[in-house]
């Protein structure tokens, strides 16, 4: 799983300077176009894009993971998705579902604290680590993160005997 998340890091690396190089020469082309016919633009989407770009490349990136994780925070309170979220977003070795739980459980809390101070944590040095390692890298560091420390959940409960499901990395 690492070698092919740090190989799609590097490749979506790649066509993201791709796409910046482009998007470039289309914004040159652009704001020659803006000033023949100006387009119209709401108030709240001047406010979310102001938002938007005052945030570091870092907070941007870590954005997307926030959301996912209050999203699935979010279905964790849906009594119709509890078969689902036992199922795949807990890490479990005596579950029938191994691999796909290594990855999603590491989106998972159940409490409202403990996900509010990971992400507070995981905000906080965002900007540092992601102008060191770059968005597509952070997120490759941050998916393995979460596989390799669920896998070493499922031997440490293997060693020990206790199957219970557990959540998070």
């Amino acid at each position: 799983f690492t070698g092919s998340a740090f190989g799609s890091a590097a490749i979506w690396q790649y066509e993201s300077l791709k796409s910046r190089v482009q998007t470039y020469f289309e914004e040159a082309r652009a704001d020659w176009m803006d000033k023949m016919w100006p387009q119209k633009r709401g108030d709240f989407r001047k406010q979310v894009n102001s938002w938007w770009n005052s945030l570091t490349e870092g907070q941007r990136t870590v954005t997307g993971i926030i959301a996912a994780n209050a999203f699935v925070f979010c279905l964790w309170r849906l009594p119709g998705m509890r078969r689902i979220m036992f199922t795949y977003f807990t890490s479990n070795p005596s579950s029938k579902a191994l691999c796909s739980p290594m990855l999603l459980s590491t989106f998972s809390h159940f409490s409202l604290f403990h996900m509010a101070a990971n992400m507070y944590v995981l905000w906080s040095f965002s900007s540092s680590i992601v102008s060191l390692l770059g968005c597509e890298q952070f997120i490759a560091v941050y998916l393995s993160a979460g596989v390799i420390s669920t896998f070493v959940s499922y031997v440490a409960k293997m060693a020990t005997g206790r199957f219970e499901p557990s959540l998070g990395a």
